[in-house]
């Protein structure tokens, strides 16, 4: 199901989630008061606005309250963090995610309201989008700009049946190369066995076959 983002900053890690994700398909939104950031990310997403995010009419103007996840990325400014998240949670958002760059920050950010607090480098948006995506996704590995591994939690229609029954290889061109259940991973993997409630699958592809997977 596709979903619906506000990036809320445009530093190197806004950047790079919000150009992820609207390269997977999902619907994307960029604020920043920056007007030289937004003319450069403008092309790459859904739609890309120059605004204070501190400015409460203004978020409800840009539709905040019906996103499904709000990204906040100030973390060198934490008054506009801090109004960001308070603002999201007051305008109904599900999902509010705000980047922090110490303990006493993600403390802040956490006691006026964000649901998740993450410390992310470059490096790391690009995992960070891929996770938020789709939410049966637990973990991305990106090896190569072409070859990345995920792990997937298991759908309902999944468990019970084998690897030979269910032959991702065959529907989808991925390769599970693994089997998670809690912290145990299993790569000695029997196509017969049948998939229990509660695992990971570790699947390897080529990036194009992983997002229609």
């Amino acid at each position: 199901m596709k979903k619906s983002f506000a990036v809320l900053g445009l530093g190197k890690f806004g950047e790079t989630v919000a150009i992820e994700l609207a390269k997977i398909g999902m619907e994307v939104l960029v604020v920043d008061n920056d007007k030289e950031k937004i003319n450069n990310i403008a092309d790459d997403v859904t739609y890309a606005v120059q605004a204070d995010v501190k400015d409460m009419e203004t978020m409800k103007s840009l539709g905040i309250k019906n996103v499904d996840v709000v990204i906040v990325c100030m973390a060198d400014d934490m008054e506009s963090s801090i109004m960001a998240v308070i603002e999201a949670k007051e305008l109904g958002v599900p999902m509010v995610i705000a980047k922090a760059k110490s303990l006493v920050a993600k403390q802040i950010l956490e006691k006026v309201g964000a649901d998740l607090i993450v410390f992310p480098e470059n490096d790391a948006g690009i995992r960070i989008a891929r996770r938020l995506a789709s939410a049966g996704i637990v973990d991305y590995f990106g090896l190569s700009e072409t070859v990345s591994i995920i792990e997937v939690s298991v759908k309902n229609e999944w468990i019970g049946k084998s690897l030979k029954e269910l032959d991702f290889r065959k529907k989808y061109k991925v390769n599970v190369i693994g089997i998670k259940y809690n912290e145990n991973i299993d790569v000695d993997l029997d196509p017969d066995r049948p998939i229990k409630e509660g695992a990971v699958l570790v699947i390897i592809g080529n990036n194009d076959m992983l997002n229609k997977f």
